[in-house]
């Protein structure tokens, strides 16, 4: 921008602080609607007409808006207010400031705290099986705007697959073992993360997160288990949108569970202990949650999804 420390603020230079929709962004892009990795859902604040006086309240509005997103991101920032009669001149870190907020938004506000959790559903399969087990399950969110800003301010969906054991020996706990390697991934803005550790990485997908997904379903992790005999099974997690980020209000997730390793067999002699049917793996299930950005450090008010609903449940 052109104008330096001491100058008088212009309606203009005033207007860009808060509207601009171009680098640098002004607080209602990366605060309001704005695009894409940009927009919180926080009310607009009203630009002023050309040759108009900035009052000192107008000023103040800008500067709450910039505080409250600073809290919510963890951000550092100077500007402050002013009062009735001050000279309204350059505020000298005012552009840094935005550029800050700014830049956490898009990178997802990573460092939020201002995180709770709720269940967004769970699904498990009605029996055992014998070769593939296939669940999906989906989160809606009420439009395609607050499903952005859910993901900008640091939300998440939480996905966490279990499975029963005690059922039907080794197989329960190859994929138990499976399951607990996963521990939880959480699907951020532009990255996954995984709670568990262990058995053989077969596909890394974490780098994906929901700006990254497509309607095609992308695979965020694949484990292969590393069970004697049995290192051909697999669990695999999947995620998807219904529309381009911008349009869509659904992210649906799939668990995929294979089981094509030969069974071991047995014979008249051997049978102390051993599986009835030693073809048959566990009860899987997969159970989501919403980590979702509240209300208690900056927000206007939580940002939620809307419903969440089983798409499918198979095992074959």
């Amino acid at each position: 921008m052109a104008y330096t420390a001491g100058d008088t603020i212009l309606d203009d230079e005033y207007n860009t602080f808060v509207g601009s929709a171009v680098s640098p962004y002004g607080y209602n892009h990366f605060a309001g609607t704005g695009s894409a990795e940009y927009g919180l859902g926080q009310a607009s604040i009203s630009t002023v007409s050309a040759g108009t006086t900035v009052q000192a309240s107008q000023w103040n509005s800008l500067f709450t808006g910039l505080d409250n997103i600073a809290n919510h991101t963890n951000s550092s920032i100077t500007s402050t207010s002013v009062s009735a009669g001050d000279t309204i001149a350059i505020k000298a870190a005012l552009e840094t400031d935005l550029a800050t907020l700014a830049a956490a938004v898009a990178a997802g506000s990573p460092s939020a705290t201002a995180i709770s959790t709720a269940a967004a559903g769970a699904s498990s399969n009605s029996a055992t099986w014998n070769s593939t087990s296939t669940i999906e399950r989906s989160v809606t969110f009420a439009d395609a705007d607050t499903m952005r800003h859910y993901f900008n301010a640091g939300g998440f969906i939480r996905v966490t697959p279990s499975a029963t054991t005690g059922i039907d020996g080794l197989k329960d706990t190859v994929f138990n073992d499976l399951c607990t390697a996963v521990g939880n991934i959480d699907i951020k803005a532009h990255a996954s993360t995984r709670s568990g550790s262990g058995e053989t990485l077969t596909t890394n997908g974490l780098a994906n997160g929901f700006h990254d997904l497509t309607t095609s379903y992308t695979t965020i992790l694949k484990l292969t288990s590393d069970n004697a005999g049995y290192t051909s099974d697999t669990l695999e997690i999947q995620a998807k949108l219904d529309a381009a980020v911008g349009t869509a209000v659904t992210m649906t997730i799939k668990q995929i569970a294979s089981d094509p390793a030969a069974d071991t067999t047995y014979t008249s002699g051997n049978t102390d202990g051993v599986p009835a049917n030693p073809n048959e793996a566990p009860i899987m299930t997969l159970t989501l949650t919403e980590g979702y950005p509240n209300n208690t450090e900056g927000l206007a008010s939580a940002i939620r999804v809307s419903s969440n609903a089983e798409v499918s449940n198979t095992q074959s």
